[in-house]
């Protein structure tokens, strides 16, 4: 089992970003963390207020592109280990905007894995690791049946996610040819607190308090695998710590839903905590124009996490999205 002394964290100030930041602190005492954040409308420091003062918690305004920037972090902290989150993440973004993403999601891990491959060099790779986060859209879409797993080939279809699937490669390349120490996780839709409204539960949860639209796209049959964030959180501490180099590990919640279905038990959820009568916000819901390239299902064979590492999902769907509702009533 590894031990690492400074981190540097990329994209911490972000909702996935934060969880991992504030489970690393509470469960490492001896852990020290840079995180570095260009603080994009996704990201926000009010996610991180409660571990702002510690000792151990540094945080670097900057951007992942900034070659200058990342290679003064890496000369100046000597980090053993990178977990990079740094991302543009919305596929409806990246079908509007797709030179974002390509620059920041290859480009800028291009310039993170440049300034650690120059500084492990020098310093030794033995003890050290660059933990690349992606995502299983990386995969394409499967069917009615099946799950994608480590092995399953990819098949990229919006910009993000084509986006991802080439910083993959990149970190793989990295080190297959230089020897940089990597592991790398693709994981499934997640969701729970501090979620920018813009991805699905946030914003009909809003919208049901707002009695605003829910717009759906197509039919609302397109499925997703929901992990719950902190979840998430533990499976790359897990990851960080005991996974192979060179390997990659899918990380899933075991838990299937179509949009619509997800939709209707917010409103259930919702109405229920307001008060209000049962499905009085069913009327909300509206079907939209299909998104451009929209996968229909993502599934996550996750056995291998769990069998080879001992990671498995400790919060069901029902009871995460009910602390979820309950976050964001309170925090509107």
């Amino acid at each position: 089992m590894r031990s690492f002394k400074k981190i540097l964290v990329t994209g911490g100030a972000g909702f996935i970003g934060s969880h991992v930041i504030r489970y690393l602190l509470n469960e490492h005492s001896d852990l020290s963390i840079v995180n570095l954040d260009a603080l994009t409308y996704a990201g926000n420091l009010d996610n991180l207020k409660d571990v702002a003062g510690c000792d151990n918690y540094t945080f670097v305004k900057g951007n992942i592109c900034n070659k200058e920037l990342v290679e003064g972090l890496f000369s100046e902290h000597q980090f053993d280990a990178v977990i990079h989150l740094a991302a543009e993440s919305h596929v409806d973004r990246s079908i509007e905007n797709p030179m974002a993403f390509l620059e920041t999601n290859i480009m800028g891990t291009a310039v993170l894995l440049n300034a650690a491959l120059d500084v492990w060099s020098t310093s030794g790779m033995e003890g050290k690791l660059f933990y690349h986060v992606s995502t299983d859209e990386v995969y394409g879409s499967l069917g009615d049946t099946g799950l994608f797993t480590e092995t399953t080939a990819y098949d990229p279809r919006s910009p993000y996610s084509a986006s991802k699937a080439s910083s993959d490669h990149i970190v793989r390349a990295y080190h297959h040819t230089y020897g940089l120490p990597v592991v790398i996780s693709n994981c499934s839709n997640n969701y729970g607190s501090h979620q920018y409204p813009e991805k699905l539960i946030p914003l009909m949860i809003g919208n049901i308090v707002d009695g605003k639209s829910l717009p759906i796209y197509g039919e609302g049959i397109n499925v997703r695998d929901w992990l719950y964030v902190e979840d998430h959180a533990s499976a790359i501490d897990t990851i960080l710590h005991k996974g192979k180099t060179g390997h990659t590990y899918n990380i899933g919640g075991l838990n299937e839903w179509r949009n619509i279905d997800i939709v209707k038990r917010l409103i259930k959820l919702v109405d229920y905590e307001m008060g209000r009568q049962e499905g009085a916000s069913l009327n909300l819901i509206s079907f939209v124009k299909d998104r451009a390239g929209h996968d229909v299902r993502y599934a996550i064979d996750a056995s291998k996490l769990c069998d080879e590492l001992g990671w498995k999902p400790s919060v069901t769907f029902e009871e995460g999205v009910l602390r979820t509702v309950k976050w964001y009533l309170e925090n509107r």
